[in-house]
């Protein structure tokens, strides 16, 4: 089964930027459509963004549109999601996986928080 782990969180000033990556394990991301979820205090899990499994489409949330960008190496078995000018609303737990209904276990996520 694919396993997910999330990094690249961080303390950022409002206006700064950071790159999350997710790693992903097996044979199959290639074949998948990835998403970007986030989780803010006292708030349900959302989507940020997906792209799918060939990297040609990408959607996203009305609130990140035109700040952060999702990226993806099937290669590397890698999902990017690029973040600019970053608002302290954006400040959330991270996490990577399935973009649509059938999620893989959701891994430990990383946080970013935006702050100054």
């Amino acid at each position: 089964q694919v396993q997910l782990v999330e990094s690249g969180g961080g303390l950022v000033q409002p206006g700064g930027s950071l790159r999350l990556s997710c790693s992903a394990s097996g044979s199959l991301f290639s074949r998948m459509n990835m998403g970007w979820y986030r989780q803010g205090p006292g708030k349900q899990r959302e989507l940020v963004g997906g792209i799918t499994s060939g990297g040609a489409v990408t959607h996203y949330a009305d609130s990140v549109k035109g700040r952060f960008t999702i990226s993806r190496d099937n290669v590397k078995n890698m999902l990017y999601l690029q973040m600019t000018s970053l608002k302290p609303e954006d400040t959330a737990i991270y996490y990577c996986n399935i973009w649509g209904q059938r999620f893989l276990p959701w891994g430990q996520g990383t946080q970013v928080t935006v702050s100054s």
